[in-house]
């Protein structure tokens, strides 16, 4: 049930986001980053609930406070002259596919063993003919 509540916000905040006004220049790199530290926490999320760990709170705290850090990275890194941002999009992306891994492998596993219970399933019935 809240993979499919996740999976509906994704969705929602898609569409606001294409019927939203256009970003300025000046705000995309913030929007970029933050949108970045938000698709962690939502793979975060769904791989905990594969791993039936998943807790609303540690999610919305996890996905709030993601995006505000990176944020904060972002503008410090401006303020500073230096690309500080570029290490939470390594992190970010790091922990993106590591859960995405994670979340493949289950469904993956779970495909195959469904194949080995239907591949079952017919020889046992052609030994009853």
């Amino acid at each position: 049930m809240i993979f499919i509540a996740i999976i509906i916000g994704c969705v929602l905040g898609a569409i606001i986001g294409i019927n939203a006004p256009i970003i300025s220049y000046t705000y995309s790199s913030y929007l970029a980053i933050a949108v970045i530290a938000a698709l962690d926490s939502v793979f975060g999320g769904i791989a905990s609930v594969i791993n039936k760990k998943f807790d609303m709170k540690i999610f919305i705290s996890g996905f709030f406070g993601n995006a505000i850090l990176a944020i904060l990275l972002t503008v410090l890194g401006q303020k500073l002259n230096v690309d500080i941002y570029l290490a939470a999009i390594v992190v970010f992306v790091w922990r993106m596919f590591s859960n995405l891994g994670i979340i493949r492998r289950y469904y993956v596993e779970k495909w195959t063993n469904k194949i080995k219970e239907i591949s079952k399933n017919n020889q046992e019935s052609r030994k009853n003919n």
